[in-house]
């Protein structure tokens, strides 16, 4: 399952933080983030508890980059 998620960032730099801090979280199979559109597209892994899961990046983006937001 696909999912896009809008999202806060400051930076370039800041995006491709999350984007990586997205993907090394279990449950996602594949992340991109497009910063000048301000979104994040997530792909989860079958079986995957979607709200788990983006609680899980919510809390591994916030660990690289403080003042970044998703909206869940």
């Amino acid at each position: 399952m696909k999912k896009t998620y809008g999202i806060e960032v400051d930076c370039a730099n800041c995006a491709n933080k999350m984007e990586q801090a997205a993907k090394d979280t279990k449950g996602v199979k594949d992340c991109t983030v497009n910063f000048m559109a301000l979104k994040m597209n997530v792909e989860f892994e079958d079986g995957a508890d979607e709200k788990k899961v983006m609680a899980d990046v919510f809390k591994n983006c916030k660990k690289v980059e403080d003042d970044c937001e998703i909206f869940i």
